[in-house]
């Protein structure tokens, strides 16, 4: 539901800098499981990745195929409820909250192989791991999240260990967001979003709001230039809630400049350089925080299960692989034409359920995903605008409210309810979206 959109993938992958820390002691492969002591050759089912749509899928696998015929493929030692870092950035909460043991979150009765996979071969059913093992499987489940790219931004990820500078995309320099906002003395607060597709596509302009909000609280608003530079045309995609957003910009002065791309950050002189129309401007900040551009994990990258961009090639409505009728993907590896939040991968993981129920029986797939999504706009410390919608950008709504607005119901119910349901809900494989919720809400009105 809408409070876990951020992320469905929370594990270190190629390329990416410092999005977990631990990795580097970790051994190059282990596993994780109740009652075996050695991984197999071969899994019913085998997983890719260790985030919010792998262990979701790997719990409701278990019970369908049983103990010891399921594997999740992670190297990562923590699991991260990332959609917390934005409160987390504004010093709501604190980081520890965000994160448990990957161990602690691995459904019992399933192999955890704490390797990296390194290839995946369709043609012959297995995949390949860093330690050169070959692991074979009957189906196969992509879930492999996105990778972040600081380093496509000169000046970074080196820019982080200066002050002023932060990102809530990072448990490294999530915190470091919070000091820059604490440590703002008067000038410009510069916040950006990217030009390739992100995780949670309205986080960049949620730490926006919250900082105006903590700058007004301590007297220092007068003294701040709160600017969001980015590289797309339009604050939102969804127009019910992009005017929402215009008017709450327009009542708290705060600045929009479209189609800036941030390309360098230049830490020591406090400067960061955007593209306009291919004509770079410089410009101080007191405050930067930075989202950094993303995409496929490299192991996808010229894939034979991937598009030409790298994505997991699915059927939008099935998530069944194109060409590979035993491969599946979900979250934010896949060419999904929706927002990639975590709200999105509950919908698709009630979706992927029954869709493989039905392939192991050797049936057509018949539910149908329709794009579901969702980003609890947070615009302030007590209030969130509840942003649900579907592939076609049209607000697919839970409650007989108008969500277009600000609630404080529905900020308790991102900051306290959600990461409840995430940890007890989506990861055991019990919360496939609000759907029926919705549906019964409906009813009950008619």
């Amino acid at each position: 539901m809408a409070a876990i959109g951020a992320v469905s993938c929370f594990c270190l992958r190629p390329g990416v800098w410092l999005l977990k820390p631990g990795m580097q002691k970790m051994s190059s492969f282990g596993l994780h499981t109740a009652a075996r002591c050695a991984a197999k050759s071969y899994y019913e089912v085998l997983v890719l990745g260790g985030g919010a749509g792998g262990i979701s899928m790997s719990a409701r696998m278990k019970r369908k195929v049983g103990a010891g015929k399921v594997a999740v493929v992670e190297p990562s030692e923590t699991h991260y409820y990332q959609p917390l870092w934005t409160l987390v950035g504004a010093g709501a909460k604190q980081l520890e909250a965000s994160a448990r043991p990957m161990k602690s979150v691995m459904p019992q009765g399933v192999d955890w192989i704490k390797s990296q996979v390194t290839a995946l071969d369709p043609e012959k059913n297995c995949v390949w791991l860093d330690n050169d093992t070959k692991v074979s499987y009957k189906y196969l489940i992509i879930a492999l999240g996105i990778s972040l790219h600081y380093e496509k931004i000169k000046g970074l990820p080196e820019g982080f260990n200066y002050p002023k500078i932060g990102s809530n995309y990072s448990v490294q320099t999530v915190e470091k967001t919070w000091k820059a906002l604490q440590d703002f003395k008067e000038g410009n607060a510069i916040f950006t979003f990217p030009n390739t597709p992100v995780k949670c596509a309205g986080a960049p302009q949620k730490i926006m709001y919250l900082s105006d909000a903590y700058l007004r609280k301590t007297g220092k608003r007068d003294k701040a230039n709160i600017m969001f530079n980015t590289s797309l045309g339009a604050i939102f995609a969804v127009k019910k809630y992009a005017d929402a957003l215009l008017e709450i910009i327009k009542d708290r002065n705060l600045t929009v400049n479209y189609k800036h791309n941030l390309v360098e950050v230049r830490a020591d002189k406090q400067e960061a350089v955007f593209e306009n129309l291919d004509k770079p401007g410089v410009t101080e900040y007191e405050m930067l925080h930075v989202t950094p551009p993303m995409g496929p994990p490299a192991v996808l990258i010229n894939s034979p299960v991937s598009d030409e961009n790298g994505w997991v090639d699915v059927d939008k409505e099935t998530l069944q692989h194109k060409k590979y009728r035993n491969v599946f993907g979900i979250g934010d590896c896949t060419n999904l034409p929706t927002s990639k939040t975590a709200a999105a991968v509950a919908a698709q993981s009630g979706v992927l359920d029954k869709t493989m129920s039905l392939v192991m029986k050797n049936e057509m797939p018949v539910k149908k995903y329709d794009g579901y999504t969702s980003c609890p706009l947070v615009t302030g410390y007590d209030k969130v605008i509840l942003a649900e919608f579907d592939y076609n950008a049209q607000p697919l709504e839970t409650f007989p409210i108008d969500q277009g607005k600000e609630r404080t119901t529905m900020y308790h119910m991102k900051a306290d309810l959600m990461p409840l349901l995430y940890w007890n809900g989506l990861l055991k494989g019990y919360w496939g979206g609000p759907a029926p919720f919705r549906k019964l809400m409906h009813l009950s009105l008619k």
